[in-house]
């Protein structure tokens, strides 16, 4: 790993701690040069995701990178913790490669985003949504803020 400080590719591994039941792995490092501690989070990465259908018509591979820093958005400022991240981000690339077609338009990868931070966290489930629905105005979002409370 390249540190990213100094930029040297001498490290040192100080700690490391299996997450999500095995699938993701925290590794705290320290650099050998500068002595700059950080961590990396290593994952598999599944070959056999599908090709994401844009609403514009392109097509874009399926980054789980591009994914959680959406979700990563919608949670800032918010309590929920990297773990939970890692979690809602692992569970819909699992659901993705357990699907039959080859492409997937990317408003079914919204909708789980958003089913997810529903049971996690209203607000950023509304912050999510209203980038993703496209709120134009203050009625929209008291149009979801009402579904949301709905049974």
């Amino acid at each position: 790993m390249q540190c990213p400080k100094c930029h040297s590719f001498e490290d040192k591994v100080i700690d490391t701690r299996i997450m999500n039941n095995g699938e993701t792995i925290r590794r705290r490092r320290q650099c050998l040069n500068c002595n700059f501690r950080f961590s990396t989070v290593e994952s598999i990465i599944p070959v056999n995701i599908a090709t994401i259908l844009k609403r514009d018509g392109r097509r874009e591979e399926f980054s789980p990178e591009k994914l959680r820093e959406g979700i990563r958005m919608a949670c800032w400022k918010r309590n929920i913790s990297a773990e939970t991240l890692d979690k809602i981000v692992g569970d819909i690339t699992i659901k993705l490669t357990l699907l039959p077609q080859d492409e997937v338009p990317s408003n079914v990868i919204g909708e789980m985003v958003m089913d997810a931070l529903k049971t996690v966290d209203e607000v950023a489930y509304v912050r999510y949504a209203s980038v993703y629905r496209h709120f134009q105005d203050t009625r929209a979002f008291v149009k979801e803020i009402k579904q949301l409370n709905k049974p």
